[in-house]
């Protein structure tokens, strides 16, 4: 079959669309096959060429069933009826409404890039607060891609992957070099500027252990497992060794437990464990950050989700509540209306959401936190670096996840976090993945699932800013309205009929070359 059959068939056309999806997913965590992302994006570039509205809608559906669908299967094991209705009334239509903004005609060079940046900003916004997973930008946290994140954050990475998509669909089907390498150079240029950002000299140093209890994968908070898993945690604490029997060098400054390592009733600071925390504390001379679950005052249908420094004295420090709850997980919104049909499977209580920044204070200075699904969401790490975290934690549990594509897809970004904002961060788990994170995205010492294990590394604090800290999302949005402003500007020059006109001819875009280049 000829390669335009495939294109002007609706059937072949959108069976292309699925599988350039599934591209686009297999870059993703866990597999992590990064050069696929610009392919898939160059496959739906072609599919869209000349395509009418309700055709470009159809092939954007059928790409996010494609993109969302493998790298979503994780909800399975939460939800078997959710992740299809997700999949293909959620993600799908979300991406069909991307597409169908998108241009037949040559202006997609220019606009598809843009449209993507903007689905995935509103993507990290709503439903429900945003869903920021499978993000274009995760696919490419081991690729030369990632120093672009210092410079514009994860939403600026995936635009770079639309235009090395579009880079690669020009040399493919035109035979054209000119424009092609002008986008790559750019796209490097950018990536150059992020790698060799400077982050000044460290405000000091710090020896952290952060301690992941072990487990079996799958393990939920049942009446019977609290006390394992917190019994696990407090036995891996107990092999640190005292401060007083190591060298200076060797000695730990902090100790870092995962989230809700303690579920307990009541209140934490009233419960015997906190005084077996604070007993390991005082032995070993350093305080511990625990994260813990416990009732609400508000009700037996509310509980708290947070972390807590727990002092060498026994005395109990700093406290942050998490802010950004994942929604049908720790909270149901719109319990009134999903309960009546979901019944049992929802969770029976909501977490009560705090209202603080995520910054402790600590012995060793001011510390970000994100607490697990928040680190998903770049302005959550900014504002704990903005109050002044020099250093980012990342406790968190993704003991009950099916297989491993949510824990690797937080270790993605970690790492995405980790460059925008010029910090070290410390990803601890109960049954894995817990790793170290430096400034350049990379990882240090992450663990295997199931693995009882205590990493112990001297990390060093900051205090410098790059542009993604300070700016955020806007660099990206702002390319976006560049390349926006330069379509409709080509629009009302006469180039919107979706007519081609000749290669070079009068008034033809910038974005495509003479036939001879």
């Amino acid at each position: 079959m000829a390669p335009n059959h495939w294109r002007s068939s609706t059937a072949a056309a959108s069976v292309l669309a699925l599988g350039a999806g599934v591209l686009v997913a297999a870059a993703l965590p866990p597999w992590g096959w990064w050069p696929l992302a610009p392919v898939g994006i160059a496959v739906l570039l072609w599919l869209l060429e000349d395509a009418a509205v309700g055709r470009r809608a159809l092939l954007g559906w059928m790409f996010g069933i494609g993109w969302f669908g493998p790298s979503t299967l994780w909800m399975w094991g939460l939800t078997a009826p959710g992740y299809p209705v997700g999949v293909v009334l959620g993600w799908g239509p979300m991406v069909a409404a991307t597409t169908a903004v998108v241009p037949g005609d040559r202006r997609r060079f220019i606009v598809l890039p843009a449209a993507v940046i903007v689905f995935e900003w509103l993507h990290s916004h709503a439903p429900f607060g945003g869903v920021p997973l499978s993000l274009l930008g995760m696919s490419q946290t081991r690729a030369p891609l990632l120093p672009v994140a210092r410079i514009g954050g994860v939403l600026l990475v995936g635009g770079a992957v639309c235009a090395l998509g579009v880079a690669l669909n020009l040399v493919v089907t035109r035979r054209v070099w000119r424009v092609p390498l002008a986008v790559v150079g750019l796209v490097a240029a950018v990536g150059l500027l992020g790698a060799l950002w400077p982050l000044g000299e460290p405000a000091g140093s710090l020896r952290v252990a952060v301690v992941q209890g072990g487990g079996p994968q799958g393990t939920r908070y049942t009446a019977g497992e609290e006390p394992v898993v917190f019994r696990r945690h407090l036995d891996a604490t107990r092999t640190i060794p005292a401060n007083d029997d190591v060298p200076p060098g060797e000695r730990v400054d902090l100790v870092v437990w995962p989230e809700n390592a303690i579920n307990v009733d009541g209140d934490f600071g009233d419960h015997p464990w906190r005084y077996e925390v604070a007993e390991q504390a005082t032995r070993i001379g350093a305080p511990i950050v625990v994260g813990a679950v416990n009732d609400s005052a508000l009700g037996a249908d509310r509980f708290e989700n947070f972390v807590v420094v727990v002092r060498p004295d026994g005395s109990l420090g700093d406290r942050f509540d998490k802010v950004r709850r994942v929604p049908f997980g720790e909270y149901v919104p719109m319990r009134w209306l999903f309960e009546p049909v979901a019944g049992s499977t929802l969770p029976p209580r909501d977490q009560v959401p705090g209202d603080g920044v995520g910054v402790i204070e600590t012995e060793h200075g001011p510390m970000a936190v994100v607490i697990s699904w928040e680190v998903f969401f770049s302005r959550r790490v900014r504002e704990g670096v903005r109050e002044g975290g020099q250093v980012v934690l990342n406790p968190t549990n993704g003991s009950s996840y099916w297989l491993t594509q949510v824990q690797t897809q937080q270790v993605a970004s970690s790492q995405l976090r980790a460059v925008e904002s010029g910090r070290w961060v410390l990803q601890v788990s109960p049954t894995g993945f817990s790793a170290f994170v430096d400034p350049d995205g990379g990882v240090h010492q992450r663990t295997s699932v199931s693995e009882s294990a205590v990493l112990t590394r001297t990390i060093e604090r900051y205090d410098s800013t790059t542009p993604a800290q300070a700016f955020g999302a806007l660099p990206a949005l702002f390319a976006a309205a560049v390349a926006a402003s330069v379509a409709l500007l080509s629009a009302r020059g006469g180039e919107g009929s979706g007519t081609p006109r000749p290669e070079g001819g009068p008034g033809a875009p910038a974005v495509t070359p003479p036939a001879s280049g």
